[in-house]
């Protein structure tokens, strides 16, 4: 099975400008915890709840901060082709939930542990990732 059976198509997308109070409302819209981060259709970077508390909130930023200043900018992503079970390695080496889908160098959908879990023949190594993402240690971000 290929990460593009699976993945979600769907999906909200920031400007580097917008503020992170708007990225929190988006995750709130799309009850999602990250949101990719584009100029056109290219991702640049990719914006989670975890940037919004640790880099934003935590350091006492002000909620109209860019999320430019707080994203994620080396994205790890697959391409529609990618097998699932190797979408889910790449979420357990890299520690990460969700993997953005990109073609011809455009975001096209987002590929989330969840959405593999509920794949029955996917369902160990999600369950392998899910391990690997929720144990302590070093984040790889």
């Amino acid at each position: 099975m290929k990460v593009r059976d699976i993945m979600s198509k769907d999906i909200a997308c920031l400007r580097s400008d917008d503020t992170v109070e708007r990225a929190a409302q988006l995750m709130k819209q799309y009850n999602c915890g990250s949101i990719p981060v584009c100029t056109d259709d290219k991702i640049i970077g990719i914006v989670t709840d975890r940037d919004i508390a640790v880099r934003s909130v935590a350091s006492g930023q002000d909620v109209h901060q860019r999320v430019g200043d707080i994203m994620t900018k080396d994205v790890i992503f697959a391409n529609p082709e990618t097998d699932v079970n190797d979408a889910a390695r790449i979420m357990s080496d890299r520690q990460i939930r969700r993997l953005p889908v990109v073609e011809n160098n455009s975001l096209i959908g987002i590929v989330a542990l969840g959405d593999i879990s509920l794949e029955p023949a996917c369902q160990d190594c999600a369950e392998d990732a899910l391990k690997n993402i929720s144990k302590p240690g070093i984040s790889l971000r």
